[in-house]
């Protein structure tokens, strides 16, 4: 291992084992129903809804810092990656996958580096929405997350919903605003063979989790 490795390591530790922990369990306060079904193994993927900078980091901590190098968030390119030190910290700290958002060529598979995350039997963050919404608002799902599982039929797909975060960090803003944070485990989903009905039946799945907090419509 690399003297850089080495380095990356300590400070994905301190970062993830006491700042995030900090932030999540002290300033923001975390209720999680069903995590027994989290993945502690993979390959597999967590694919939640997306409203706030806080989303990846407060389901990288759900999981135990044992598995904390096999963890990879699926994040733009475009994003991440406007600046050096940006990018060495979002690639070798958090594990960010980086993926572009447009093409390049008419066959370019913008999902290889997630494929290969997969393939290396990694657990990826994925967000079917793509970009962040509007607070505590789903947005409609992308294709993606279809077609990974049809890619990989064999890999559980874990549906997550979490509430509150979209309030406490919303999309555009810098000050965090302490709010408690709900989160909701699903049960995971197999391929069954149509990416159009997958992608309604992981819908239905975030809107059933999404229904067991009774929360009411933000004014």
């Amino acid at each position: 291992m690399s003297t850089e490795a080495r380095w990356a390591g300590i400070l994905r530790w301190i970062f993830f084992g006491i700042v995030v922990r900090f932030v999540v369990l002290i300033v923001l306060g975390l209720n999680v129903r069903h995590r027994e079904r989290l993945p502690q193994k993979g390959p597999a993927i967590l694919a939640a809804n997306h409203n706030s900078h806080l989303d990846t980091l407060v389901l990288m901590s759900l999981l135990p810092l044992r598995v904390l190098g096999r963890l990879r968030p699926v994040a733009a390119m475009d994003y991440f990656f406007r600046n050096r030190w940006l990018a060495w910290f979002a690639t070798h700290v958090i594990g960010v996958v980086p993926i572009k958002r447009q093409r390049s060529t008419p066959d370019e598979d913008l999902l290889a580096p997630v494929a290969e995350a997969l393939e290396r039997g990694d657990i990826v963050i994925f967000f079917p929405e793509g970009s962040r919404g509007e607070p505590e608002r789903l947005a409609e799902f992308k294709s993606g997350i279809a077609r990974l599982a049809g890619r990989f039929p064999q890999v559980p797909v874990t549906p997550v919903f979490m509430h509150g975060l979209g309030k406490a960090l919303p999309r555009g803003e810098w000050l965090l605003v302490p709010f408690f944070v709900d989160v909701f485990i699903g049960e995971p989903l197999t391929w069954n063979g149509d990416r159009r009905a997958y992608l309604n039946e992981f819908k239905c799945a975030i809107e059933r989790l999404a229904a067991e907090g009774h929360f009411p419509p933000w004014e």
